[in-house]
């Protein structure tokens, strides 16, 4: 029989803070991108936009241009409209339910805005930014870009209105949309009120539960939207009960041991390599936008 694992300590979110001139979001995990982190790799931090109401303007609003190197960025929307483009000539909208996958690997510039249609009418926008780590093999790679639509991510039924969606990674031999460069599992999970779910995760992975709406029972500890729980590695088995309408994300994944040494937005394994980081975005080496 496995062993349902235990639940090591419930991370309360971080107050709202602005990124950029409109997104106002929490963070959700433990340490930032401090060394220490590695009781999360392969992940590093993810912040949370809670709904919120964005009023119409006539310039999109979100965040300019800047760089990336050494790790990846995982952008969930949920509601409202998300406007992308990058040094790689990658451009696209992402629409409630598509994620984007953004290798930054070697060094990427991008900006992230709301819709051009989004500014004009405003509405709600909800949405989740997840940073995961990349091994050394691969921080100096070319930068990728994956548009995962909505459509294209596989949907495992849980009961009538209660489903998981498989980002990445694999649940109950549903292999997710995405293709990643170290094994992980990235879960978008909706539970109605008293629906419960079993996840089974390799023993031996790093294991957090994100609920961002409602309150869940998660294997016996009730966890409330936005709260995050914590998992030793013993064990394989989380058992989750919605306590009321949830949404949570559960993030999964094998450990990278190498030394981590972030600055802003470049994470690199030494403080040389965040040197060379900041001379090659300086020197135009990461590319430019149109």
């Amino acid at each position: 029989m496995n062993k349902q694992k235990h639940v090591s300590q419930i991370v309360i979110a971080a107050a709202p803070h602005m990124v950029g001139d409109g997104f106002r979001v929490q963070s959700t995990l433990p340490g930032g991108t401090r060394s220490e982190n590695n009781r999360i790799s392969p992940f590093i931090m993810m912040d949370y936009a809670a709904p919120n109401y964005i009023p119409p303007s006539v310039r999109p609003r979100g965040v300019g241009e800047h760089p990336h190197k050494g790790f990846e960025t995982v952008t969930i929307v949920y509601q409202g409209e998300l406007e992308h483009r990058d040094s790689t000539g990658s451009q696209g909208q992402l629409y409630p339910g598509d994620v984007q996958w953004m290798t930054a690997a070697g060094g990427i510039l991008h900006e992230e805005k709301y819709s051009e249609a989004f500014t004009k009418t405003g509405g709600k926008a909800e949405f989740a930014q997840l940073w995961v780590n990349l091994p050394k093999a691969f921080k100096n790679n070319p930068p990728a870009y994956q548009n995962l639509t909505k459509a294209a991510i596989p949907v495992v039924k849980v009961s009538d209105e209660s489903y998981i969606r498989v980002i990445a990674g694999e649940h109950n031999g549903v292999k997710g949309a995405a293709s990643t460069f170290s094994p992980v599992n990235v879960l978008d999970v909706r539970l109605k009120k008293e629906d419960s779910v079993t996840l089974e995760v390799p023993e031996h992975f790093n294991t957090v539960v994100v609920v961002f709406q409602g309150e869940a029972s998660i294997n016996g500890q009730p966890v409330k939207g936005v709260q995050t729980a914590l998992f030793e590695q013993e064990g394989t088995t989380i058992v989750i009960t919605a306590l009321e309408d949830t949404s949570l994300l559960l993030l999964s994944g094998e450990p990278i041991n190498e030394p981590i040494f972030a600055y802003g937005p470049f994470v690199m394994n030494t403080e040389e390599e965040i040197r060379t980081a900041i001379d090659d975005y300086n020197s135009g080496k990461m590319g430019y936008l149109n």
